[in-house]
């Protein structure tokens, strides 16, 4: 089953199994970001928008642009836009390889989408991608570290992939590919630290 089928039938009760569960640690990621007056922000796998409701409204973002592989999620996500405090324009794509130029944003924000789709990997180049030198890339996700001996998580992880999420993702090995990121945050949110808030850096030309 494709993500965009997987997450199709989940939309229905997305928000009900993890809207309450994550708020807080969405809140505590987000509240790390300086202010974002005048900023463009890209949130990539957007999902029902849960992200979108909690833009700070005393500076809120010049524009956010929304993606997200699942048509179900972002219809989801079209309520919370129009009520956000800056325009969101919600777009259908693939955050592993989006339609949007070279540094568009100035922050890059990946929630709960690392773990989540089929190559990290590729997820985690077109952040990088997408923003410009200097800016950041803000990142909330489960990762086990290099050598954790959680054997249950990674023997379950294929079958999870399918279901939903994996749960075998190392974040240190994604990052050792990217020199131009410097990593200036990375703190444990959520289940024992399973679930990390991690900031990422693009480094100046």
């Amino acid at each position: 089953m494709s993500l965009r089928q997987t997450y199709t039938l989940w939309a229905p009760i997305y928000d009900r199994m993890l809207s309450r569960a994550t708020r807080q640690a969405r809140i505590a990621n987000l509240e790390t970001l300086p202010d974002l007056a005048n900023q463009v922000i890209g949130l990539m796998g957007v999902g029902s928008g849960l992200d979108i409701e909690l833009l700070p409204n005393h500076a809120p973002p010049r524009c956010c642009i929304g993606l997200d592989v699942t048509r179900a999620m972002l219809d989801r996500a079209r309520p919370r836009a129009a009520n956000a405090p800056c325009p969101v324009a919600l777009v259908e794509g693939d955050a592993m390889n989006t339609p949007f130029a070279d540094g568009v944003f100035d922050t890059v924000i990946l929630h709960l989408i690392l773990a989540v789709v089929p190559h990290p990997a590729a997820a985690l180049a077109e952040a990088s991608r997408l923003v410009k030198p200097g800016g950041q890339i803000l990142i909330f996700d489960k990762f086990l570290r290099p050598g954790q001996n959680a054997w249950f998580r990674r023997a379950v992880s294929p079958l999870m992939g399918q279901l939903a999420t994996r749960t075998d993702v190392e974040f240190e090995p994604l990052l050792g590919a990217h020199p131009e990121l410097t990593l200036t945050r990375d703190v444990p949110l959520l289940a024992g630290g399973w679930f990390r808030g991690i900031t990422l850096h693009k480094n100046k030309d």
